[in-house]
């Protein structure tokens, strides 16, 4: 038997993994495979990489980008 992390495990380690969003303070939250991101994020490439970077996570089936982007 093959033991999987939990969801907020690997979306987590997704997240950290991620280049574009090192250092960044975000949250998220699970439920049934649905992802919802939240937090600040200074561009709008920074919000869709992060929505990227969970795309193929297995046992996401829909991702909820929440995040704002503040410019400064």
């Amino acid at each position: 038997m093959i033991n999987v992390p939990p969801l907020d495990d690997r979306v987590l380690t997704a997240l950290e993994r991620n280049p574009y969003l090192a250092h960044r303070n975000l949250r998220f939250e699970t439920a049934s495979g649905r992802v919802t991101l939240k937090g600040i994020v200074s561009s709008y490439f920074q919000k869709q990489m992060a929505q990227e970077a969970i795309r193929y996570v297995d046992g996401v089936s829909e991702i909820a980008n929440e995040l704002e982007v503040c410019w400064g």
